[in-house]
């Protein structure tokens, strides 16, 4: 089997910097949150929520908080009455966009498998409960 360009496979152990790229969107609303300021640019909390939909509020800040932390997003809060805040997509957070591009065309392409395995998993699941085998 012929190897593919990246990081050794020993890079992908458990203490390895390579996992950090898969924690740091693991998360429900990290990698949406990540792409829609990827393709809008900085925008308002309160603009995020409209423009994605389903997320609240709170879930939509503990988010952006996470996202800061991890160093993806910056948070610009601007001396006016009212005071303003937004926030924007780090080079690290932009440096993101290409590969979860790439996780989204895998997605379209084999989102048909994944869910005809969870069926015939959950089928055999089930058999197995009720046989007892």
């Amino acid at each position: 089997m012929e190897k593919s360009p990246g990081p050794p496979e020993s890079d992908y152990t458990a203490d390895c910097q390579a996992r950090l790229a898969f924690e740091v969107l693991a998360n429900r609303w990290d990698g949406v949150v990540v792409y829609t300021l990827g393709e809008a640019g900085p925008m308002r909390p309160r603009a995020l929520v409209t423009r994605i939909g389903g997320i609240s509020p709170k879930v939509l800040n503990e988010t952006l908080r996470r996202l800061e932390y991890n160093g993806l997003v910056v948070r610009r809060a601007y001396a006016e009455a009212p005071p303003r805040v937004d926030y924007a997509l780090t080079e690290a957070g932009k440096a993101l966009l290409g590969p979860m591009r790439a996780m989204g065309e895998w997605a379209v392409r084999h989102a048909g498998d994944v869910l005809a395995a969870q069926d015939r998993f959950s089928e055999r699941s089930r058999d197995h409960l009720r046989t007892g085998t």
